[in-house]
């Protein structure tokens, strides 16, 4: 079990209790030993969650207490909507609806002084999609589900020079550099690593082959060799 999802049961657990659970029972529920479960609630009790109690008495929420499933500060849920509204301005249809019903969800639990919180922050992402803008979403979703899949993919790209070249690579991640999405690869003609912008991408296919990401290929070999080469440039 996640630790994330350990910490959310032991809050649903003390929620709406009269008497102290022991830890005894929790670590017998949760599968995982006594001193993991006082680990946990002494962490719980750092973060802000009123947890009344000590190892060897039992645990309870404080009388009066209100704990939504996820716990966040004013400057955490604004940096939630925040970043909400960017995805939903630069991000695919798919990522950018899948961020709106979370923050929904996440709004639904809080206390009523947060929720006018978020409702008041002044960092916007405007969203004015025209038509050229919706495909482009749809594009990046696509690249999406290719990353998910492992899907080779076949491209036809047009590079800054306007000069048009056909890759097949492996699709690894989507970046966005405030401005510009791009598209990290292992580019089968080059054998290295190739940043390409979707923009640039005048048509692509799904070859239909799976790829498995090997060592000195994959996603972490990627990133360290972005890290080195725009190290490099400063």
């Amino acid at each position: 079990m996640r630790r994330a999802d350990r910490l959310f049961l032991i809050i649903n657990a003390l929620r709406g209790r009269r008497t102290a659970l022991r830890a005894r029972q929790l670590a017998e529920t949760l599968g995982v030993s006594l001193r993991t479960v006082y680990r946990d609630v002494a962490d719980l009790q750092l973060s802000g969650v009123p947890i009344e109690g000590e190892a060897g008495v039992g645990y309870v929420l404080r009388k009066g207490s209100d704990i939504p499933p996820l716990m966040f500060t004013a400057d955490e849920l604004e940096s939630l909507v925040v970043g909400t509204r960017f995805v939903r301005a630069f991000a695919g249809a798919k990522l950018a609806e899948g961020a709106q019903t979370a923050l929904m969800k996440i709004e639904a639990v809080l206390p009523p002084e947060l929720r006018e919180r978020s409702a008041r922050t002044r960092i916007y992402a405007p969203i004015w999609r025209d038509e050229h803008k919706l495909a482009f979403a749809a594009r990046i979703d696509r690249l999406h589900a290719a990353i998910e899949a492992r899907q080779v993919l076949q491209l036809a790209y047009r590079d800054e020079a306007g000069s048009v070249s056909t890759r097949e690579v492996e699709p690894l991640c989507l970046a966005f550099w405030g401005g510009k999405w791009t598209l990290g690869t292992w580019c089968r003609l080059r054998l290295d690593f190739r940043n390409f912008r979707p923009d640039r991408i005048d048509e692509f296919a799904e070859t239909g082959e799976l790829f498995d990401e090997a060592d000195g290929r994959n996603l972490d070999a990627y990133l360290l060799a972005m890290r080195g080469y725009y190290a490099g440039m400063e």
